[in-house]
């Protein structure tokens, strides 16, 4: 089992960046119910929403719960599995790569820091921006202001390296304009930030 996938159980995870930071990661989150920041982004799905880098699926099942059609997508099988035992649909996939429904999602979820998948935010939101139906809208979750735009090789444990980004939320505005957003609204919950953006 990697450490990744100890951290998907819960248990102590730590991100260990080509600088030698190590940060730790909110795993103990990842396997509770939805708290008021994810109600943040949850009150907003009022369609098809796919959430990608969904873990152990506490949005994509809270989603699916209310009735909303929802997918959780994830390049760990620990994660699907864990999601479709919470009930909800979930792909083992890369989410560069072909996913259903492309063009017709109402919203797209990017929660827990997961605008930073690959390494270069304008390309995942570029991505985005063509899973998304006309009228849908992403809803992330950044880093404070004053981090700007970091991007970095990170580690899990031991693991092997991948590329990983932070947007603080001060980097919101440059970076939706970029890729064919605005911004609709930023809001915060204890220390997480929100956003939801909108095609424009």
């Amino acid at each position: 089992m990697t450490a990744f996938d100890t951290g998907l159980l819960g248990g102590p995870c730590w991100l260990e960046s080509g600088t030698g930071e190590r940060i730790r990661l909110p795993a103990e989150r990842w396997t509770e119910e939805p708290g008021a920041g994810d109600e943040l982004l949850l009150g907003r799905c009022t369609g098809p929403t796919i959430d990608l880098g969904c873990g152990p699926g506490r949005l994509t099942a809270a989603l699916t719960a209310r009735g909303i059609t929802a997918l959780g997508v994830d390049h760990s099988a620990v994660a699907i599995r864990l999601t479709r035992a919470r009930g909800a649909v979930a792909l083992r996939r890369d989410v560069f790569r072909p996913l259903p429904g492309e063009g017709r999602w109402r919203h797209v979820l990017l929660a827990d820091g997961n605008l930073g998948i690959g390494g270069d935010p304008v390309a995942l939101l570029d991505r985005v921006h063509r899973l998304l139906s006309a009228d849908g809208t992403a809803l992330v979750e950044l880093d404070p202001p004053g981090r700007g735009l970091k991007r970095s090789e990170v580690r899990i444990g031991t693991g092997s390296w991948f590329p990983w980004a932070w947007v603080g939320a001060d980097a919101l505005g440059e970076l939706a304009a970029r890729t064919g957003f605005r911004p609709e609204w930023t809001a915060t919950s204890g220390q997480r930030w929100f956003a939801e953006l909108r095609r424009r």
